[in-house]
């Protein structure tokens, strides 16, 4: 079994989106996800209750429940035929929150949207993540998706700005598409709406599969193969000029 975590400090960046669209996507192509939901708002559970019944099946667990007759790993556990954990992060974590959160993961997916505040936001996010895995073994994966984005815009342009400063991949861009405002109103996924609808949407979400599925190359900086950082210069140069 797969863990992908979803992460970053800020409110409203994009995690439920990306943790409820791949949980869709990756059940589409014959696995059976689940997804834990840690945010307190439930956002990720609210969508698996208006998913069809003949959509292809997704697990929930409400991480953010405590039950007092179970453990709380118990309470944690998928099922036992699950394939892809994808775990929904809250919003305010710190670095131990975040440290947490992502222990044993196989990749971490931090959405970032184009604004001054949140990249800030995403820099200091970013930071607390590599300076909790300096040992060689805790070293995490760790791609970039810049959500939301409008093409050639100020904000496309402060983006790309904002991820050359670290040596970590950008897997893939969301479009700011009402197709995610639908798929949320009925519980489905960018793979299981119309294609015609979806035809500018799914390149991306075919990177993010394939960026997932890749095996690491620790050797490798290319935008489009997954990597293991540490806290390199180039990340400690661009955490101290955001602090």
């Amino acid at each position: 079994m797969r863990k992908i975590v979803i992460v970053n400090s800020k409110g409203g960046s994009g995690k439920t989106t990306i943790a409820v669209n791949l949980a869709a996507a990756l059940a589409v192509h014959g696995e059976t996800p689940a997804i834990l939901d840690l945010d307190p708002q439930g956002s990720a559970i609210r969508w698996l209750k208006q998913r069809a019944d003949d959509k292809a099946p997704i697990a929930g667990i409400a991480g953010y429940r405590n039950h007092g007759k179970a453990t709380r790993t118990f309470q944690l556990t998928p099922p036992k035929d699950c394939t892809a954990l994808i775990v929904d992060t809250p919003a305010g974590l710190d670095r131990h929150g975040l440290e947490a959160a992502t222990r044993g993961a196989d990749a971490i997916l931090m959405p970032v949207m184009s604004s001054d505040i949140d990249i800030h936001a995403a820099t200091h996010c970013i930071g607390d993540l590599l300076l909790g895995s300096r040992g060689a073994q805790n070293q995490k994966r760790i791609g970039i998706i810049a959500n939301r984005l409008k093409t050639n815009s100020r904000g496309s342009q402060r983006l790309q700005g904002f991820l050359h400063n670290f040596d970590i991949p950008s897997i893939a861009s969301l479009r700011d598409s009402v197709n995610y405002t639908r798929g949320a109103e009925t519980g489905v996924g960018i793979h299981e709406l119309p294609s015609w609808q979806t035809r500018k949407d799914i390149d991306a979400w075919n990177s993010i599969l394939n960026w997932i599925q890749k095996e690491p190359d620790c050797h490798s900086s290319s935008p489009n193969m997954p990597l293991r950082v540490g806290l390199s210069g180039a990340v400690r140069v661009a955490f101290g000029r955001h602090r």
